[in-house]
Order: structure tokens, then sequence, then C-alpha cells
């Protein structure tokens, strides 16, 4: 079976997600379950894009030590410093250098000529080289590249010292048959195309993301980039769990398969949803609610004689458990460790003392505490923001013949308690109002959802929130079983994140 190695752009190339802007906590949390998930290859973040996405970048460089740390650089020797500056620490480090190399990318963007372009990055993987031992070069938007240019391209590449060589399709444009080709054609060109890896990276504005990445491995690449979920710029990437659970279930037909730990990929997909605010859609392949879920009386009379018969995958497979044993009120702090051991959440005394006051909060509120209540749980006690407003108390008053009013009680890191009242076009604008008056703060909501974390009429609520103030674009989220608290939860969430931001960029 030939290895396929999983670079994974979720910490940057996800990042680039409108609305989504992960801190270094965040950003930690992720590389620290993408590690569990065996990635091969973290793509950590593009370290010149701003002082705080450097530190970000050097604080997974030195906290990750079995997945090889990643740095993106455009093909400019400042760039190539930041990298170098972001990785000091790391144990496995390599930086990503590209160039655009498309008709398009060359006249338009960079205005060079074919010569102009193959020296300008022949120059950035020389002065590169004094300093990395694993580099990665990129001809950007390579699936519209002349065939002829991207063979001189990565030839070049292979002899400044290149380890891999990357072959995008950075706009999702390319059809299966055509892309794959391009990797044949490269592999029968290029002298020393066998001393490197190649690598594909596709984007799913035409919905063949995926597929594009498996005819790549069909012809002849080594290693495949994408996020978890798919997450990224326009459309998104290449789901990296997609192509793994494919190669699994048909490996006979790949010869290749990847050295993920599969049982990984729910709980990742579910903490990058989580994190980001990016819902997965029901009826997503491998990671959605729907996955395997069966409703039609013919399915579900096969699955109950075969499960082969609909299912191509098990849920086991993933890390999902079939069991809706659940814990509750009466719940003891034993089984409520046991079973966050079971989920993957090793806490200690102090985490899980505050884990399981709050458990036993939530426990009052429903009848049963489910596993996507748990993880709900601590996800949003894991990610430790500063909090400089705490939200105390919520009173709202509602009538469809009255204007609405909410009041709300605020406690700031001073201690000091801050109470306001306010009127609204709904409960939750008059939540919202109330709490600006209290804290203040004169910010923008761009954005606004709930979704259901557990089944039932006494489900948890999930609200998240994308509000900016000035050039400051922060995301909050808040959950309760109450969608008025929940809303308001993920207000002064988002609040806590902006004024983080606003003080590290003071210093």
């Amino acid at each position: 079976m030939r290895k396929i190695y999983m670079f994974d752009t979720t910490l940057r190339d996800g990042e680039q997600s409108p609305g989504v802007n992960l801190n270094t906590r965040e950003k930690l949390e992720i590389a620290y379950q993408l590690e569990k998930l065996n990635i091969d290859r973290i793509e950590a973040g593009f370290p010149a894009a701003s002082p705080g996405d450097l530190a970000a970048v050097n604080a997974v460089a030195r906290a990750i030590k079995n997945s090889t740390i990643i740095g993106l650089s455009r093909s400019r020797t400042q760039d190539i410093d930041a990298v170098r500056e972001a990785l000091q620490g790391a144990e496995d480090p390599c930086i990503h250098i590209f160039l655009a190399t498309s008709p398009i990318h060359r006249k338009y963007k960079l205005k060079m000529e074919k010569d102009q372009v193959l020296e300008t990055a022949q120059a950035a993987l020389r002065y590169a080289r004094q300093y990395f031992s694993k580099i990665e070069f990129s001809c950007e938007d390579a699936g519209r590249t002349e065939i002829d240019f991207l063979c001189e391209m990565t030839a070049m590449a292979i002899r400044e010292g290149a380890s891999v060589v990357n072959i995008p399709d950075t706009v999702g444009y390319l059809y299966p048959y055509e892309y794959g080709n391009i990797f044949k054609t490269l592999k029968e060109r290029v002298p020393g195309i066998e001393k490197i890896q190649l690598s594909a990276h596709c984007h799913d504005d035409l919905g063949m993301a995926t597929a594009n990445s498996l005819a790549a491995i069909l012809g002849g690449a080594d290693q495949i980039e994408g996020t978890i979920n798919g997450i990224g710029e326009r459309a998104g990437n290449t789901a990296l769990e997609e192509v793994a659970m494919a190669l699994e279930t048909r490996s006979e037909f790949f010869g290749a398969k990847t050295s993920l730990e599969l049982s990984e990929i729910a709980r990742t997909s579910s903490l990058i949803s989580r994190l980001t605010g990016m819902v997965v859609p029901g009826n997503k392949a491998i990671v959605g609610a729907n996955a395997f879920a069966h409703e039609s009386g013919i399915h579900q009379d096969g699955m109950l004689k075969e499960k082969t018969t609909y299912e191509i995958m098990s849920p086991e497979t993933i890390g999902l458990k079939e069991s809706k044993l659940v814990l509750g009120k009466h719940s003891g702090r034993h089984a409520f460790r046991e079973r966050l051991i079971e989920l993957g959440y090793k806490l200690n005394d102090e985490r899980l003392n505050e884990a399981f006051a709050k458990f036993k909060v939530l426990a009052d509120k429903k009848k049963d505490v489910t596993d996507q209540d748990l993880h709900a749980l601590l996800q949003e006690k894991l990610v430790d923001t500063p909090e400089a407003y705490q939200l105390q108390a919520i009173y709202v008053s509602y009538g469809n013949e009255s204007t609405p009013s909410a009041k709300v009680r605020i406690l700031t890191a001073d201690g000091k308690t801050l109470e306001r009242e306010a009127e609204g076009n709904g409960s939750v604008d008059a939540i919202y109002n109330a709490i600006d008056l209290a804290t203040g703060e004169t910010v923008t909501l761009s954005d606004y959802s709930i979704k259901s974390i557990s089944y039932g009429k006494d489900a948890q609520g999930e609200v998240h929130v994308v509000m900016t103030q000035d050039e400051h674009i922060v995301q909050g989220r808040g959950v309760s079983t109450d969608i008025l608290e929940a809303s308001a939860r993920a207000y002064v969430d988002a609040l806590n994140r902006l004024i983080e931001k606003k003080a590290i960029q003071k210093l």
C-alpha cells in the first residue's frame, strides 16, 4: 500500500473562510487535535500576514511534536525571514513558498514574464535553503498554467532543493481526468521527479475538490492538502476526512491509504465546527449529522437485516458511537470522569471540578445529557478567553403587542457590577442593546446563527455571532438550553475576544 501524506491547512487556508478568526488558544486546541488525528503536516499559518499570526504559528510550532509544522511564505526574503522566526523551536519545521505561474496571474497580478517568474522563485528557494532542510514549493494556479512551463518550474524547484512540489487547482477550475493527467505528465517529463513528492491542493468552486484530489492520487500524487470539514477560501478546500475515508473504503482500487487515526475524525470535525462557527451541513459526507442516518423504511429494513446493504462505512470507524446511553442529574463524578475519558478528554482535578459543576447545572435543566452536550460543555470551558465581562443575569420582557425589553447584569474583571436596560426590535436585539449600554462598546453585528447541539424539546442551542469594530472582526459562541441566554453568552464572549484582540494589538 502506497502511503499518501496528509497536509492540513485548516489553521491557514481554513481560517481564511469569511467570518472565521481563531485566537492562539483556539489554534493550539485545533493543532493538538490534528496531532491526535495523526496528520503528517500541519500548515499553522502565514507568519508575514501579521504579528499575531506569527506568534500563533510559533506557539503551535513549539507545542506540536509529532507532525511537521509548516509556515506559508510568498517568494520574498521578508516572508521567509518571518517563517524562520515563527518556526523557532519546532521539532520538524518546513517552509511552504509559493508563486503564481498561470498566464492570467502573470499578466494581471505579478506583471511578470515567464523568465521573471522562474528567476523570482529560484531566488526565494535558494535563500530559504540556507535555513530550511524541508521546503515545499507551490505553483499557484498550476491548473491554468501551460504544461510546458509547469514542467520547467517543477524541474527548477527540484534543482533548488524543494522536497515537495505542490500543483494546486487554486480556483477549483479543473475536472478529475484533466487534473490527474497533469501529475502523470510531470512524472513522465520532469527529470529528478522521483526525488521529491508531488502534492495536490484543490478548491471546491465547482464541487470537485475531493474527486480531483483522488484523481491526483491515481496520477501519482504523494500528498493531499486540504482542511477538516472542507472549510476555506470561497467554496472551501478538499475535505481531508473525505479523501481518507475514500482511500480506506476503496483501498483495493486506489492501492493507497493514509496514516490517519480514523477514529478521531468525528471529534476533530466537531471541534473545528465549534471553534470556527462553521456549521457542518447535515448531508455532508462522512461527518454530517445524517451521514449514518436512515429514515426510509426500505433502508431501515435492509439495515436491520445487514448493515452493509446501505452503509459502506461504519460510524465506529470515524469515532461515532451508536450507543445512546446518556448521563443525567443523578450521575456522579466518577461516571462523569469516565465518560469524558471515553470521549477523549483528560482533565486535571481543577478543570474536572469546574466541568462537573457546569454539567450538574445543565443536568438540572435537561432530562438527558448527550455526548454532543458534553462536547459543547467541554469546548466552551476549554477555550479560555480572558473575561473582561461576565454575564451574570438577563431579564427579558416580551409580548407580541408590546416592545421587547431586556435588562442585563454584567460583572467586570475588576469586580464591578453593571446593570442596564434597553428595548429592541426583538428579544435578542433588546439584550444586545442592553449589553452595549452596559459595556460602552460600539460594535456591528455582522452574523448571527443558531443550531441545535442535541435532540428533543430540551436540546441545548448554540449561538454563533460575528461582530466588527473598526478593522477588528471577532466571533463568539454561547451554549444553553435557553436560546436567549445562549445569545447573550455568545455576544459577551465576542466582546471579550474583541477586548483581548485590541490589547494584543497595543503590545
